[in-house]
């Protein structure tokens, strides 16, 4: 499989996870990795570190094999139940949120509170609607296009997911403009 966006978004996504890898306590799992593109290209970047790759899709698995031969094999996952336990260094979620329902947004971010190690990090990439800015033009049309493809699709409010997170404490720690009006969002656990 191949998806256009990965080539376009994944150096900007690099300069902002480059550091957190770095430093991430343990294995990096990557949720609904799609094609497998995006973490085939972060593999290359940082080979000593264990990456993980998931989807609950059996195509995109296969792709993401095919991509990431070297890796563990891609985890059947499923944001909303989490069949794994392991504690992981770091969660990332690339263009998720926006395809999904909410039940996902609110699953991933329970599930990553349980699993991330408690210095671990969440990072999620997307379009995010703001209320403290006015919106992209771009966004607001994006919104209006994925609603009409799937009622239960949209952009998200940093607002509702950032108070989602909290609900799971997760803390908001970084928001980074990125190109094309998208944004990294950077959640950390709250001390116990």
């Amino acid at each position: 499989m191949h998806f256009p966006a990965t080539a376009q978004n994944r150096e900007a996504i690099w300069k902002v996870l480059a550091p957190l890898v770095a430093a991430a306590p343990g294995p990096i799992l990557e949720v609904a990795s799609g094609s497998g593109e995006h973490l085939a290209f972060f593999h290359q970047q940082s080979p000593e570190i264990v990456w993980q790759g998931s989807d609950p899709d059996p195509e995109h698995r296969a792709s993401i094999l095919a991509y990431n031969p070297s890796l563990a094999e891609p985890l059947d996952l499923d944001v909303c139940t989490w069949n794994t336990n392991r504690k992981w260094g770091g969660v990332l979620a690339i263009n998720l949120l926006h395809i999904s329902p909410l039940e996902a947004t609110v699953g991933l971010l329970r599930g990553a509170a349980h699993h991330l190690h408690p210095q671990g990090w969440l990072y999620l990439y997307g379009a995010y609607l703001r209320k403290d800015r006015p919106n992209a033009p771009s966004n607001l049309s994006f919104d209006q296009g994925l609603r009409a493809q799937n009622p239960a699709w949209g952009v998200r409010w940093l607002e509702q997911v950032t108070a989602e997170a909290e609900i799971h404490c997760l803390h908001l720690d970084s928001v980074i403009d990125m190109p094309a009006n998208n944004f990294s969002l950077i959640f950390r656990p709250l001390a116990p």
